[in-house]
């Protein structure tokens, strides 16, 4: 049983970067619009050129998700880019989601950790 949990909430994720990173990569100047001022004055380049680069974060994360391949860096990273996210947009009526799918991506990084607590690699 959890290990369907963990299979439904993997491709549940994986589904979920596919999608936003192609909607993002859709319009990727509407997106950057959801950068708060103060954090976009700190970016080397353009919104819409971070929000390019999300994209394509997302798309890869997605895919690494849905193949089960690399699976703990792939939620790990995402975890680290959702951190991100609701620190460069701020908690709001959109990124309150956010949450849900940071508490997501940690439980598949901690179920998919490759060591045991000796430090054994696990099997699967």
């Amino acid at each position: 049983m959890k290990q369907s949990a963990g299979h439904i909430l993997r491709v549940g994720m994986a589904i979920t970067f596919l999608w936003i990173g192609v909607l993002i990569l859709k319009e990727p100047e509407a997106w950057g619009a959801y950068i708060l001022p103060r954090a976009a004055r700190l970016l080397p380049f353009g919104a819409t050129l971070a929000m390019i680069f999300t994209a394509v974060f997302d798309i890869v994360v997605g895919f690494l998700l849905l193949l089960n391949y690399l699976t703990f860096w792939a939620s790990t990273l995402a975890s680290l880019h959702l951190l991100l996210v609701l620190t460069v947009a701020g908690i709001n009526p959109i990124t309150v989601r956010d949450i849900g799918l940071l508490a997501g991506t940690l439980a598949l990084a901690l179920s998919s950790y490759p060591y045991d607590f000796s430090g054994k690699q696990r099997h699967s």
